[in-house]
């Protein structure tokens, strides 16, 4: 897939099958328009292209909202791609760029620079100056400007708008994960850097792999998930550890940042400081609480492990001896 991101980048000969967006999340809805996209291209012969925008335009015209993207940027690219697109236009979002008149984004990017033949979009479609461009607008401009429109509307009975990117971050912020996963056709993931902790877990028996930080995507609300732990993210070599995952500050040791506490099933011996991992979420277990004492969290802890392995469908490894955890 070729990535562009100047004029100058896109070849002088492209006709495209061209659809618009953000794609955050790449959910069904997403992937649904994306597959119509292609199929569009490979049957008038033409190159299926995205255009989709960096920095979010939400982030740009609202930044005290401080937005997290469910998917970064180059994890989208790379949902893209499997999706079957041959190039995105990735375009510089600011300011100057938002105030672009609609039929001018129409005429000078969609059909001068990009040279869309067909132009694929949900109902929910927004461009231009004030959002103030739609479907409608692409309708009523195709015949001038050269290009046929399809509009996708209802996708396996639901509107496409219920399967947005908005919904799975409300979703995400209740705690909803696997309600999440029905939306993206996928568990959710943050990714990021192996920090080093307090190494509390590990003396109790629970060594973890923790993330933190405001670039790991969208984090669930806090609480006790069923999930995995992914190393060589995106690799042929790619590998998925069970895990019982904390998401919060760690109320029984008064902690003040929040953080994802991975452990990893039956397993203390992995060298995972330092490296980027992925956190999959696939169940919530719990809120976050305080106990009485060490004794009763040790408690709590093994009942999370046990529904972990249960959820998960792998063994019940139950703690591990503090004496013999080497890494993590």
């Amino acid at each position: 897939m070729e990535i562009w991101t100047k004029p100058q980048d896109v070849p002088k000969n492209l006709h495209s099958a061209l659809t618009i967006g953000i794609f955050d999340g790449v959910h069904r809805g997403h992937a649904e328009i994306l597959a119509q996209t292609v199929a569009a291209a490979r049957a008038a012969n033409l190159r299926a292209v995205v255009l989709t925008f960096s920095p979010h335009p939400a982030s740009v015209h609202h930044p005290e909202r401080h937005l997290h993207l469910i998917t970064a940027l180059p994890e989208r690219l790379r949902f893209l791609e499997k999706a079957g697109v041959d190039a995105v236009y990735i375009q510089h979002y600011d300011l100057d760029y938002a105030s672009t008149d609609p039929e001018d984004f129409i005429s000078s990017q969609l059909c001068g620079l990009l040279k869309a033949k067909v132009v694929v979009v949900g109902r929910d479609a927004r461009f231009g100056k004030n959002n103030s461009g739609d479907w409608q607008l692409l309708e009523k401009l195709s015949e001038k400007q050269g290009f046929k429109l399809h509009l996708v509307d209802d996708i396996g009975g639901v509107q496409a708008a219920r399967w947005s990117s908005t919904v799975v971050r409300e979703l995400l912020a209740a705690g909803k994960v696997a309600a999440a996963a029905q939306i993206l056709g996928r568990p959710h993931r943050v990714r990021g850097i192996v920090q080093h902790g307090n190494k509390r877990g590990r003396l109790l028996g629970f060594p973890t792999a923790n993330l933190a930080g405001d670039n790991l995507g969208e984090i669930p609300a806090d609480g006790v998930y069923a999930g995995w732990v992914v190393e060589n993210v995106d690799t042929e070599a790619e590998v998925k550890y069970p895990a019982a995952i904390s998401v919060g500050s760690n109320p029984h040791f008064h902690g003040e940042n929040r953080t994802v506490e991975a452990h990893i099933l039956g397993r203390g011996d992995l060298h995972l400081y330092g490296k980027e991992i992925a956190v999959e979420f696939i169940a919530y277990l719990r809120s976050m609480q305080a106990f009485a004492g060490i004794a009763e969290l040790q408690a709590q802890m093994d009942a999370d492990i046990a529904q972990s392995a249960q959820i998960l469908g792998v063994p019940d490894t139950g703690r591990i001896d503090p004496g013999i955890v080497t890494a993590q």
